[in-house]
């Protein structure tokens, strides 16, 4: 099975362009697009894990292990997608233990939370009206940030927000 360079990269073959955000089809053309200029015209079965793995490699070359795993993801995908509904016989060359081993998920930093009493402390010792309300509405009414700092007079009904 060939995988050809087209012209037009506008669409993703059998996905509705509604199922899924802008940016999520974006990222999954501009990978596949890259795909398709490197490799367009070649038989997929031809390629190997080591020319996966280099084209992987070149793509994502200094940027975050995140952003790395997302391009192996979409290039995976890919492979998948042919396997299941083209060709069941085709290997998916991102499978093999190396390329998932440098293109696996990156660590997920887990924050630290501060206690309530020091919470407390703080807002108890914040002497501007305005910043305690603030402080008030993200500790206790759990508003993001954000969502405070948009806030407006009209929002507020008696003792209310609406």
């Amino acid at each position: 099975m060939r995988y050809e360079s087209r012209a037009n990269h506008q669409s993703l073959p059998g996905i509705p362009q509604s199922e899924f955000k802008k940016n999520t089809i974006d990222a999954y053309r501009d990978t596949l697009s890259k795909f398709c200029d490197e490799f367009g015209g070649r038989e997929l079965e031809s390629l190997s894990s080591e020319e996966v793995l280099s084209f992987l490699t070149s793509i994502s070359e200094g940027t975050k292990q995140s952003t790395k795993h997302t391009r192996y993801s979409h290039v995976k995908a890919f492979f998948n997608f042919v396997r299941e509904s083209l060709d069941h016989s085709l290997q998916n060359p991102c499978d093999a233990p190396m390329i998932k081993k440098l293109f696996r998920r990156a660590k997920v930093n887990h924050w630290e939370t501060v206690e309530k009493e020091v919470v407390d402390e703080i807002i108890f010792r914040t002497t501007n009206p305005r910043n305690r309300l603030m402080l008030e509405l993200m500790a206790r009414g759990g508003m993001r940030v954000g969502e405070v700092l948009k806030l407006k007079p009209k929002d507020i009904q008696g003792r209310k927000l609406v």
